[in-house]
C-alpha cells in the first residue's frame, strides 16, 4: 500500500528500462555489465560494457524518468484538493481585549475546465514518448559507436598479424637474396634491395603494433575503462557475408522512418507542440470549481460551529491580451517542431540510403578482396619460387610481396567496413540491438 501512495499513478511503470527499451531482452537476460570479462571480448561485451558505464545512458534514462514524474503531475489535477488553515490572535479595543482563533478545512475540486487539464496531460504524455525516444536513439548512437571502436580494433590487430607475415615473407626474400649472393649468382644490387624491403617491413610492422596500441587503449576508454587496460579480443568469424540485406530501397526507407527513434521524438514533440496550443486556448475559458468544508471559529469565548459548500464559476475577462499571445506563442513552436520533424523524416532516406549503398560497395569488395589477397599469395610464391631457381628477379620478388601485403591490408579494410556499415545500416534504420551480433542475423542489417 505504501509503495501505491508514494506512486499512485504509476509514473515510475511509465518510465523506459535501463538502458533502453529496445535492448530490453538483453537487459532482461544479464545484470548491467561493470567488469571485462576473464574471456575473450566479444563484440555483445564491448557493446554491454560501453551501454552500461557511459553517463550518457544514465542521463538519458534520468531524463525519461523526469518526465514520467511530470506526467504525474499533470495527473494530480484531476484530483480534488484539500487544504488546512488555522489562525489565532488577540483583538483590543477601549473597553476590552479577548482573543479570537479560527480553524477551516476546505475541499476543492476543478470540476470543468473547459480541456485544460486534459491537454496539459497529453502535453506530458507525448514529452515522455519523445524522451523515451530520444533515449532509444541515444542508446543506438553509442551502441554503433562501441561497434565501430570494436571493430578498429579487431582491424588493428588484423593489420599486426597481416605485417607481421609481410615482414616473415621480406625476411624470406632477404635470406633468398643472400643466399645467391654468397653463391656468387647474385648481384649486391638485389641484396640490398630484398634489405631495404625487409627494413621497410619491419618498420610497418612496428608501425601497425603502435596503430593496434591505440585502437585498443580507444576500445578501453569507450567501455568506461583507463586506456592502459589489458584487452584480449575474440576471433571474428571469417564467414563470407550474403546479400539477405538486399531489399528495395523504398521499402527500407519507409521501415526506417516507421522505426527510427528520432522521427518517434520529432513527431511526439509535435503532438506535445499541438497539445500545448489546446491548453493555451482553454486558459482563457471559463472554470468551474466545488468547494466545501467545515469552519470553526472561537472569538471572546463563543464558540461556532459552520459549515459551507458551494460551485465557484470563474470567468476570464479580460487579461491584457495574455491569452491571445500565448496561443500564438504555442502555435508558432508547433509549426518549429512540426519544421524539426520534417526535416528529420528527410534526413532519414538520406541516412538510409548512404548506409545502404555503403554496405553493397564494402559487401563487393569484401567478396573481391578475398579472390585479390588469393591470387596475390599465388603470384607471390610463384615469384619466390622463380627467384630461388635463378630464372626470376628479385625486382619480381619485391613486387609481388608488396602487392601481397598491400591485398592484405585492403581486406583488412574490406572487412571493418563491412562491419561497420552493416551495424550503421540497421543503426539508420532504428534497428540496431543485440540481434546484430548473433550467429543467425549474420548478412542481415
Amino acid at each position: 500500500m505504501a509503495a501505491g501512495l508514494n506512486d499512485p499513478f504509476g509514473t515510475e511503470g511509465m518510465a523506459p528500462l535501463k538502458p533502453s527499451p529496445q535492448l530490453s531482452a538483453r537487459v532482461g537476460e544479464a545484470p548491467c555489465a561493470t567488469e571485462i570479462p576473464a574471456a575473450p571480448l566479444t563484440p555483445i561485451d564491448a557493446v554491454d560494457l560501453a551501454l552500461c558505464n557511459n553517463p550518457q545512458t544514465r542521463e538519458v534514462w534520468a531524463a525519461a524518468r523526469v518526465q514520467a514524474a511530470l506526467v504525474g503531475v499533470a495527473q494530480s489535477d484531476l484530483l480534488p484538493g484539500l487544504d488546512a488553515r488555522v489562525s489565532g490572535g488577540r483583538n483590543f479595543t477601549e473597553t476590552r481585549s479577548y482573543n479570537q482563533s479560527s480553524a477551516a478545512l476546505t475541499l476543492s475540486w476543478l470540476v470543468f475546465d473547459f480541456g485544460q487539464r486534459s491537454a496539459n496531460i497529453e502535453n506530458a504524455r507525448q514529452l515522455l514518448s519523445a524522451a523515451s525516444s530520444t533515449q532509444n536513439a541515444t542508446v543506438q548512437s553509442l551502441f554503433l559507436s562501441a561497434l565501430q571502436t570494436y571493430y578498429t580494433a579487431q582491424a588493428g590487430r588484423a593489420a599486426v598479424l597481416s605485417s607481421t607475415e609481410a615482414e616473415r615473407a621480406a625476411r624470406e626474400g632477404f635470406a633468398a637474396a643472400e643466399a645467391r649472393y654468397n653463391v656468387g649468382v647474385g648481384t649486391p644490387a638485389d641484396r640490398l634491395q630484398a634489405q631495404t624491403a625487409l627494413s621497410q617491413a619491419t618498420l610497418n610492422r612496428i608501425r601497425f603494433e603502435g596503430e593496434a596500441r591505440n585502437a585498443l587503449g580507444a576500445l578501453a576508454n569507450a567501455m568506461g575503462f583507463d586506456a592502459q587496460q589489458r584487452l584480449q579480443l575474440a576471433d571474428i568469424p571469417t564467414a563470407m557475408p550474403n546479400n539477405a540485406f538486399q531489399k528495395d530501397v523504398d521499402a527500407l526507407i519507409e521501415e526506417a522512418r516507421a522505426r527510427r527513434p528520432d522521427l518517434q521524438a520529432a513527431e511526439a514533440q509535435v503532438k506535445a507542440a499541438e497539445a500545448s496550443v489546446d491548453y493555451a486556448r482553454a486558459l482563457g475559458r471559463p472554470t468551474v470549481s466545488l468547494a466545501t468544508g467545515p469552519t470553526w471559529q472561537d472569538v471572546g469565548g463563543v464558540v461556532t460551529n459552520a459549515g459551507n459548500v458551494g460551485l465557484i464559476l470563474n470567468v476570464p475577462i479580460f487579461s491584457g491580451f495574455d491569452t491571445t499571445y500565448r496561443v500564438r506563442s504555442a502555435a508558432a513552436q508547433a509549426e518549429v517542431k512540426a519544421a524539426q520533424r520534417d526535416r528529420i523524416r528527410s534526413q532519414v532516406a538520406l541516412d538510409v540510403w548512404r548506409a545502404y549503398q555503403s554496405l553493397m560497395t564494402a559487401t563487393q569488395s569484401l567478396k573481391t578482396t578475398a579472390d585479390l589477397v588469393a591470387s596475390a599469395e599465388q603470384s607471390e610464391r610463384v615469384a619466390l619460387g622463380r627467384y630461388k631457381a635463378g630464372v626470376g628477379t628479385v625486382l619480381e620478388l619485391l613486387a609481388a610481396q608488396s602487392a601481397l601485403a598491400n591485398a592484405r591490408l585492403q581486406r583488412i579494410q574490406a572487412a571493418l567496413d563491412w562491419h561497420v556499415y552493416r551495424a550503421t545500416l540497421a543503426q539508420s534504420m532504428g534497428a540496431l540491438d543485440y540481434t546484430l551480433l548473433q550467429p543467425a542475423a549474420e548478412g542481415r542489417p
